[in-house]
C-alpha cells in the first residue's frame, strides 16, 4: 500500500483528503479532512526519524547504524524540522562544533596535546 500523497503530481499544490473507505464493511466517509503534521515529510525523511526515534536521538547512533557523519546527520535532521514547518536551532539549543574547533581538536591529537581519549570526548560533548 502506498502512502497518501501531501502534494499534487501535476501542478505541487497541496493535495486535501476528501474521502476515506472501509474495505472490510464497505463504508465511505466524505468530508475534509487533515492530514497529519508527518505527512509533509517524503518517505526518506519518515526514514530516517524512524531511525532516529530508534536511536533514541544520539546523533553518534544514527551515524554508526546508517553509515554517516555526524554533520551529515545533524543536516538531515534540520531538514526534518524545516519540513515539519519549524527553523532549527535558536537561543535554547546549545551550538555545536564549529568545523574550525573540530580541526583544532584533530590537529591536537595529531600533535600530541591531546590523548584519543581527551579528543573522542571534546568531540562527543556536543552530543550530550
Amino acid at each position: 500500500m502506498q502512502p497518501v500523497p501531501n502534494r499534487c503530481p501535476l501542478c505541487g499544490g497541496e493535495l486535501t483528503v476528501t474521502r476515506i473507505y472501509c474495505r472490510s464493511c464497505d463504508t465511505a466517509y466524505e468530508g475534509r479532512f487533515s492530514s497529519s503534521l508527518f505527512s509533509n515529510l517524503t518517505q526518506d525523511q519518515l526514514n530516517f526519524m524512524v531511525t532516529f526515534v530508534r536511536c533514541e536521538g544520539k546523533i553518534s547512533r544514527v551515524g554508526e547504524e546508517i553509515g554517516l557523519s555526524y554533520p551529515t546527520i545533524r543536516n538531515r535532521l534540520h531538514e526534518v524540522i524545516r519540513a515539519l514547518g519549524y527553523e532549527p536551532g535558536g537561543d535554547d539549543e546549545p551550538p555545536g562544533l564549529t568545523d574550525e574547533e573540530r580541526q583544532r581538536i584533530l590537529e591536537d591529537l595529531d600533535s600530541g596535546a591531546i590523548s584519543a581519549a581527551e579528543a573522542m570526548r571534546l568531540l562527543r560533548e556536543v552530543e550530550a
